[in-house]
């Protein structure tokens, strides 16, 4: 197939799939085995980091409201050194608050992240508990409070959920919510909470990676056409994913998500079993 075609398919499986909670690097690892593509730099951590840039545009773009107050007000803090009662001042140091444990665990496992953990088995994996996880959190969800009642223990808290999915297969989304409904936030809140907290810790991301693409330590050929049309409609779709997600969670539960990541599973295991067979 095509680059092009097959940078196409992957953008728009990345913007859907990087805000409902399934797990995007894991579609972005198991899609092209399942399909037989063979290209290094579609197939790379590369080439996956840069279509979360472009989902991290369409964070931007839907958001822009909030980062339009959230930006000054966490500067107006440093300034001034106080919150002052100012709710906006005090969420842009919660959502920073988030970033550590991830950039802690990211640093530390950089090599299996992109080695040892893009594999579809573990995928398969992974999917399941990150299911478990969902389940139990939507079962025991009390969805009492909103973004404005949580503190910098609980968010650390969510942000440490958020490393752990790190490991494809698990999901940004997926564990940042569950770990805000366990918090006691109503699943809208808890999605709007993961969606923000997303912003800071895919730029760095983001930009860790591009380094390496400019220095040549991401180790592969970068394909500028299959880029750009990835990025494109990784940005297009993820726009379309934040503002369903959030529409869908005002009167639905998680429980489509925790069927379909248990039934991909399921797909995996067999399609491995008939490879191996």
């Amino acid at each position: 197939m095509d680059p092009i075609l097959q940078a196409l398919i992957m953008g728009i499986v990345q913007g859907l799939t990087e805000f409902l909670p399934v797990s995007s690097s894991g579609h972005l690892i198991i899609l092209p085995e399942l399909l037989g593509w063979g290209d290094p730099f579609i197939d790379s951590l590369a080439f996956s980091v840069m279509l979360h840039v472009a989902t991290l545009a369409a964070l931007l773009g839907y958001f822009r409201a909030d980062w339009r107050r959230l930006v000054p007000a966490g500067l107006a803090t440093v300034r001034d050194r106080s919150f002052r009662g100012d709710a906006d001042r005090r969420l842009a140091w919660l959502l920073a608050a988030t970033t550590v444990p991830a950039i802690v665990v990211g640093l530390a496992l950089d090599e299996p992240i992109a080695t040892v953990f893009r594999e579809a088995r573990l995928v398969a994996v992974t999917l399941v508990v990150g299911a478990a996880i969902l389940w139990l959190a939507d079962r025991w969800a009390t969805q009492h409070r909103r973004i404005g009642d949580i503190g910098f223990r609980t968010a650390i808290g969510i942000g440490a959920a958020q490393a752990l999915a790190l490991v494809p297969g698990i999901s940004r989304s997926g564990i940042s919510i569950s770990a805000g409904l366990v918090a006691g936030l109503d699943r809208e809140s808890a999605a709007r909470f993961s969606f923000l907290m997303a912003t800071p810790i895919t730029a760095l991301a983001g930009a860790w990676e591009a380094r390496k693409l400019l220095t040549g330590e991401a180790g592969v050929d970068v394909a500028i056409e299959p880029l750009v049309v990835g990025m494109l409609a990784a940005l297009a779709s993820g726009v379309a994913a934040i503002a369903i997600l959030l529409r869908f969670l005002r009167t639905h539960s998680l429980g489509v998500f925790i069927v379909y990541r248990v039934s991909l599973a399921a797909a995996i295991v067999a399609w491995w079993l008939g490879v191996g067979g």
